[in-house]
């Protein structure tokens, strides 16, 4: 493993996060300090910052020499000596632009997210929070829980919930920057998984409005429904056995062809029957597909 730049998190409502809000949501605060990221080679621990790999000589505001020489981390060292296939992102929480934070949540690393690097694959990818929360548990290591996790989040619902982030904030200083959303089942138009976020102070001049504390309600979508109801695991088997057989196995590149022909038979077999249970509703066939993917990818789990 070699240093890997961390995404960039796209503001929601960009072309790049279009539709990330459709699924199951977690919603993370965000908090302002500098980018860093901990993984293992060869049983040595390295760090890094957002652009470049960093050394104890050419260090980022002292976050690797923390990282690597006090006792502070011996667990994530161990964690990554014990799991070298893990990457771990967080946040080194220097001051920066917000300043309001508690006195002894300063200096320190509050990871964000893993990554793994599976057997067989050939790039790393997310772990869901539920997994890499378990591992972290067990070796002692801190982390930063969501505030929320919604369904189908509207605007308003992720403004509710920006609005009472008091994550790490001193008391009485106000609310953090903002928040961050993650759906783990989400994939953009350019086949990458990209996180949204939400900048308070964006959200403020765009609604000029003032609302109370968070009511979370899952928002249900016709489109979610009929995928629900009318893409049924024989539905899915049915397409892939023909693809695993032709092809004496099914592996990664067969599957652009799944999801294409899952989709094309869904359209061809099922549309004459959604319409008359749904008594001809006005669909997002865009989001619809979205949906079939995410559904096809927990079926068969590639």
């Amino acid at each position: 493993m070699d240093f890997i730049k961390y995404q960039h998190v796209e503001r929601f409502g960009r072309d790049e996060v279009d539709g990330i809000e459709e699924g199951l949501c977690y919603v993370f605060p965000k908090i302002d300090g500098t980018n860093g990221q901990v993984w293992s080679e060869d049983g040595t621990i390295c760090c890094g910052s957002r652009n470049r790999k960093l050394s104890l000589e050419n260090d980022n505001q002292g976050f690797m020499r923390e990282i690597v020489t006090t006792d502070t981390y011996s667990n994530l060292r161990k964690l990554l000596i014990d799991m070298p296939n893990l990457r771990i992102y967080g946040e080194w929480l220097v001051p920066h632009t917000l300043k309001t934070y508690r006195k002894t949540a300063w200096r320190q690393f509050y990871v964000f997210d893993v990554m793994e690097l599976r057997e067989g694959a050939e790039e790393e990818s997310y772990m869901p929070y539920e997994v890499y929360k378990e591992i972290l548990d067990v070796y002692g290591v801190e982390y930063i829980a969501p505030l929320a996790t919604i369904k189908n989040p509207t605007e308003e619902s992720l403004l509710r919930i920006a609005k009472e982030n008091h994550y790490l904030i001193e008391d009485g200083n106000g609310v953090g920057e903002g928040i961050v959303i993650k759906n783990y089942a989400f994939e953009n138009k350019f086949h990458r998984t990209t996180w949204a976020k939400v900048v308070l102070s964006e959200f403020k001049d765009k609604h000029r409005i003032e609302m109370s504390a968070p009511e979370i309600v899952a928002q249900k979508l016709v489109e979610e429904e009929i995928v629900k109801e009318f893409c049924t695991e024989e539905f899915i088997h049915k397409t892939y056995d023909k693809i695993r057989v032709a092809n004496d196995g099914f592996n990664n590149k067969n599957i652009p062809e799944l999801l294409g022909r899952v989709w094309y038979d869904f359209i061809n077999e099922e549309t004459v029957n959604f319409l008359k249970k749904y008594k001809n509703p006005k669909i997002d066939f865009k989001r619809m597909q979205r949906f079939l993917v995410q559904k096809v990818k927990t079926e068969i789990k590639f």
